[in-house]
């Protein structure tokens, strides 16, 4: 056999070993096999003088790193805003990945092309935003900030006589940035990645859930960019984003939203409201991986002005065929080189439709309604309003719910992350995966509430008192 051929055995072998992980995800623990993370240490080897057989390398990276891995498309991780892989997009994803496809430019790559503009019309579509904006496909809502506020920074600063690509920063009419106090480090960490400044930002105060307080905006002065956020990590709130649009759009700022998830309740009619004016804006930034349900890396950044993000991210050269008859992906986003990101979004609406995308994520909402409803009876703290998939529970003083955290964790059985959120420490419960079932959320809530009784009992023991169990 020609060495430039497959040898379908392995093709066949290596989806046997990926179904067989995927499908043992419902009963094995969420927490990686601690023994199997200190066997990682097998593949910390020189670099090897001969080749090894694919069979033999498939063989190896399955026995050593599949049991060291976190359980991250369970349907009981709970530990980030993460969801799993829904069965088409990961299957979409495969064949776009032996299609080896460079999806940068029409002309070469026309049918990963045309599928990444259709995704984005269909995402643009069931997230009811404006049908002409301009859309790129990113690694994630990190990258998604990154272009949608260059194009912003373009935009602004044209608008005020300076061509800041092409004669950069120095010297360029300031541009003040607007944010609230509890927007998400990704937005930081992008402002400062395009010029803009981590530590220049007017931070807004927000209320009790976490929302921007819209009587504590600043008057707009100047090229101005205001960040508002649909689904405040910790808590879900939403910035109150139509109000804060009409506000400020009349004296010229450009409105970005940070719908990392949050976004996604507009693809609802139950809780479409929550992310109410968020059309009104000028960008958006959001996840594929997480709501939707597809394969890492995929983020999207949406700009209302289409031209000015081509404006902003587009690329020539002379031996780029980027004269065509349809669009170049390339000519939106950071990246010349990037994978065929389109075809899993593509898959997974194609797959869902709108009823699909609506039910998903409500489904998410329900259930993180559920463990709320049943940690409350528990008897232990929720200290946010459960409008969406957040939850966020407090077993007492800080320590004993970070050690409640830890035995969680630990147990297996689910896995949750701790945060601090207005100088309370609380465990977070973040509810996004398609295959999460209510059985799911009653063992795992189950097991949240048989450890957090066990510190219970032996806090009350401790102080020499009755050892009561919170039911």
């Amino acid at each position: 056999m020609s060495r430039f051929l497959i040898d379908p055995q392995l093709m066949i072998d290596a989806a046997q070993r990926a179904a067989q992980y995927v499908n043992g995800l419902a009963t094995r623990q969420v927490r990686p096999d601690p023994d199997a993370v200190a066997g990682l240490s097998r593949f910390d080897v020189p670099f090897p003088n001969d080749p090894l057989a694919p069979a033999k390398v498939l063989e190896e990276l399955d026995a050593f790193a599949s049991p060291a891995t976190m359980g991250m498309s369970s349907p009981r991780f709970f530990g980030f805003v993460i969801g799993g892989s829904l069965p088409a997009a990961l299957a979409a994803n495969w064949l776009a990945t032996a299609w080896d496809q460079n999806t940068g430019l029409y002309n070469s790559t026309p049918a990963t092309a045309v599928i990444e503009q259709v995704a984005l019309g269909w995402v643009l579509d069931a997230l009811d935003l404006p049908c002409e904006s301009g859309g790129a496909l990113v690694t994630g809502t990190s990258v998604a900030h990154v272009t949608a506020l260059a194009a912003a920074r373009r935009s602004l600063l044209l608008r005020a006589g300076w061509d800041a690509d092409a004669d950069g920063l120095f010297g360029a009419p300031p541009i003040t940035v607007i944010a609230s106090e509890e927007a998400h480090a990704t937005l930081f960490k992008a402002l400062g990645i395009v010029g803009l400044g981590r530590n220049r930002v007017v931070r807004v105060p927000v209320d009790r859930q976490g929302a921007m307080r819209l009587e504590a905006l600043p008057p707009i002065n100047g090229p101005t960019i205001v960040c508002v956020q649909a689904g405040n990590v910790n808590t879900g709130s939403f910035d109150p984003i139509r109000e804060i649009c009409e506000r400020v759009k009349p004296a010229g700022a450009w409105v970005h939203v940070d719908g990392a998830f949050g976004l996604w309740a507009r693809a609802t009619d139950t809780r479409a409201h929550l992310a109410r004016g968020a059309e009104l804006a000028d960008s958006w930034a959001t996840d594929a991986h997480k709501w939707l349900n597809v394969p890492y890396d995929s983020g999207i950044a949406f700009v209302r002005d289409a031209a000015a993000l081509r404006s902003a991210m587009t690329i020539s050269a002379d031996y780029l065929p980027t004269e065509a008859a349809y669009r170049n992906p390339s000519e939106y986003t950071p990246e010349l080189s990037r994978r065929a990101r389109g075809v899993d979004v593509w898959a997974a609406l194609r797959s869902l439709g709108r009823s699909g995308v609506a039910e998903l994520v409500e489904a998410s909402c329900r259930q993180a309604r559920r463990f709320a409803d049943r940690l409350s009876a528990a008897g232990y703290e929720i200290l946010n309003d459960v409008q969406l998939n957040q939850v966020l529970v407090s077993f007492g003083e800080p320590e004993v719910t970070n050690r409640v955290i830890a035995d969680i964790q630990r147990d297996g059985t689910c896995w949750c992350g701790g945060t601090v959120w207005q100088g309370r420490t609380a465990m977070r419960i973040s509810v996004s995966c398609w295959a999460t079932t209510d059985d799911d959320v009653e063992q795992s809530v189950a097991a949240m509430i048989r450890i957090a009784n066990e510190h219970t009992r032996a806090i009350s023991g401790s102080r020499g008192g009755p050892a009561a169990v919170v039911r």
